[in-house]
């Protein structure tokens, strides 16, 4: 009888485990499930051809970017709809400031620009006690609206070599520059969100801010820093999208903040706060990379691809309530 109990509670203890490891990396197996299946359906259209391959590694990799800095959005419970309109401002005030100043002028005004809007979000949502779904809501359409009125519309064009070839367009040996800047963000947010102090204090805010409060760390200070570390990486993305396609417009990031909030959760972050994973969100971009380069190859028109991301986002949402 003792044998038969000590058996059964076996079996529920490796069956706990396998659903608590099935669930950490369901991620990875959904990538690799999907890889697989373009791999072979596609196998005749060069879907595996390095090229195909480099080209789904450098449409993921400015949407990765922006996934690792939204995990620790996410992860303190807080939101940015922000980053794809901030990402086209920077874009914009970047090209404009290289063909007024040179390099250095451009760098610093594409990550001022990032700063400046963090700042105001930062402020609206800790000082004033806005939602920040309604901060970033608004910031928004004020930096579409700033990014078409100071471009005139128009495509601001980027002439100065050493920038694209660095910002984007560029490699190193075989390897683009866009999949370096994604290794790298990576590996910052990383080390940030697992291996330091600021990263514990992100998760005990999102987790409870009400307990992380009464233990004495600064919650509204820590929401600060994850909405500037926000606007700064999408201004940063804004950037390599003008070094890639070597011209800012007020057009590049539309939309993206629907497929960084789908790949952040997707790869493990939760919608609400408390739980994240860096390398996951990067993994949940590259998921959706290579659905959307299967989807492209399979001759679905973009009105069908809409559809299909808007599906991706339904289902990160059951995901990520469903590992709660």
């Amino acid at each position: 009888m003792a044998e038969a109990r000590s058996t059964h509670g076996s079996v529920e203890k490796l069956w706990s485990y396998f659903k608590q490891t099935w669930r950490q990396n369901i991620i990875y197996i959904g990538f690799a499930v999907v890889f697989v299946f373009f791999a072979v359906t596609l196998h005749d259209r060069g879907f595996l051809h390095p090229n195909n391959v480099l080209n789904i590694a450098r449409q993921t990799a400015v949407i990765a970017v922006m996934a690792v800095a939204m995990t620790l959005v996410l992860s303190s419970g807080e939101i940015d709809l922000s980053v794809g309109a901030v990402a086209g401002l920077a874009s914009v005030t970047t090209a404009m400031a290289l063909s007024a100043g040179g390099l250095g002028l451009g760098i610093v005004a594409g990550l001022g620009t990032g700063l400046v809007v963090g700042l105001v979000n930062g402020v609206l949502s800790t000082r004033l006690l806005i939602p920040t779904f309604l901060t970033t809501l608004a910031m928004m359409g004020i930096a579409r609206g700033a990014a078409m009125w100071i471009s005139d519309t128009a495509a601001i064009p980027v002439l100065n070599d050493n920038y694209a070839s660095f910002f984007g367009s560029g490699n190193l040996g075989p390897i683009p520059s866009l999949l370096l800047w994604m290794i790298v963000a990576g590996t910052i947010g990383h080390v940030t969100l697992r291996h330091t102090k600021f990263g514990r204090r992100i998760l005990a805010v999102g987790g409870n801010a009400e307990a992380a409060r009464y233990t004495g760390i600064r919650t509204a200070r820590i929401k600060m820093a994850v909405l500037v570390i926000s606007s700064m990486t999408a201004a940063l993305a804004g950037m390599l999208y003008a070094g890639r396609l070597q011209s800012g417009r007020f057009q590049l990031g539309e939309g993206d903040e629907l497929s960084v909030i789908a790949a952040a959760v997707l790869g493990g972050t939760a919608l609400f706060g408390g739980r994240g994973t860096v390398i996951g969100s990067i993994f949940g971009a590259l998921m959706i990379g290579v659905i959307n380069n299967g989807l492209i190859l399979m001759g679905l028109e973009y009105s069908q691809q809409l559809i299909a991301r808007g599906g991706i986002i339904i289902l990160a949402v059951a995901l990520s309530q469903k590992r709660s």
